[in-house]
Protein backbone atom coordinates (compact mmCIF):
# COMPACT_ATOMS: atom_id res chain seq x y z
CA UNK A 1 0.00 0.00 0.00
CA UNK A 2 1.45 3.39 -0.95
CA UNK A 3 1.87 6.14 1.58
CA UNK A 4 3.20 9.65 1.68
CA UNK A 5 5.60 11.11 4.19
CA UNK A 6 5.35 14.84 4.75
CA UNK A 7 8.46 16.44 6.18
CA UNK A 8 6.64 18.94 8.37
CA UNK A 9 9.73 20.98 9.21
CA UNK A 10 10.20 21.74 5.47
CA UNK A 11 6.53 22.35 4.57
CA UNK A 12 5.51 26.00 4.22
CA UNK A 13 1.78 25.38 3.88
CA UNK A 14 1.48 26.56 0.28
CA UNK A 15 -1.42 24.11 -0.40
CA UNK A 16 -0.08 23.06 -3.80
CA UNK A 17 -0.22 19.42 -2.71
CA UNK A 18 -3.78 19.89 -1.43
CA UNK A 19 -4.87 21.17 -4.84
CA UNK A 20 -2.90 18.50 -6.75
CA UNK A 21 -4.28 15.47 -4.90
CA UNK A 22 -6.91 13.76 -7.08
CA UNK A 23 -8.41 11.98 -4.05
CA UNK A 24 -8.55 15.18 -1.94
CA UNK A 25 -6.99 13.42 1.06
CA UNK A 26 -4.38 16.07 1.92
CA UNK A 27 -5.15 19.17 3.96
CA UNK A 28 -3.28 21.71 6.03
CA UNK A 29 -3.15 20.85 9.70
CA UNK A 30 -5.34 23.06 11.82
CA UNK A 31 -3.77 21.98 15.11
CA UNK A 32 -0.05 21.88 14.35
CA UNK A 33 2.41 24.64 13.49
CA UNK A 34 5.95 23.81 12.38
CA UNK A 35 9.14 25.56 13.50
CA UNK A 36 8.82 28.07 10.65
CA UNK A 37 5.37 29.12 11.84
CA UNK A 38 3.35 27.41 9.08
CA UNK A 39 0.50 24.92 9.27
CA UNK A 40 2.01 21.85 7.53
CA UNK A 41 0.15 19.53 5.18
CA UNK A 42 -1.16 16.25 6.54
CA UNK A 43 -2.59 13.09 5.03
CA UNK A 44 -6.22 12.60 6.03
CA UNK A 45 -6.83 9.03 4.81
CA UNK A 46 -3.79 6.84 4.23
CA UNK A 47 -5.88 3.93 2.92
CA UNK A 48 -7.23 6.09 0.07
CA UNK A 49 -3.78 7.09 -1.23
CA UNK A 50 -3.03 5.62 -4.67
CA UNK A 51 0.62 6.67 -4.73
CA UNK A 52 0.13 8.82 -7.84
CA UNK A 53 2.92 11.21 -6.70
CA UNK A 54 1.00 14.32 -7.79
CA UNK A 55 1.55 15.87 -4.37
CA UNK A 56 5.30 15.25 -4.41
CA UNK A 57 5.67 16.55 -7.97
CA UNK A 58 3.84 19.78 -7.13
CA UNK A 59 5.66 20.47 -3.86
CA UNK A 60 8.12 23.33 -4.48
CA UNK A 61 10.14 22.47 -1.36
CA UNK A 62 10.36 18.67 -1.85
CA UNK A 63 8.64 18.19 1.50
CA UNK A 64 6.72 15.09 0.36
CA UNK A 65 8.10 11.60 -0.18
CA UNK A 66 5.91 8.89 -1.73
CA UNK A 67 6.61 5.27 -0.77
CA UNK A 68 5.05 2.52 -2.82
Amino acid sequence: MPKIIIRENVCKGCEMCVNACPKKIIALSIQRINEKGYHPAELLDESACTGCTSCAIMCPDCAIIVER
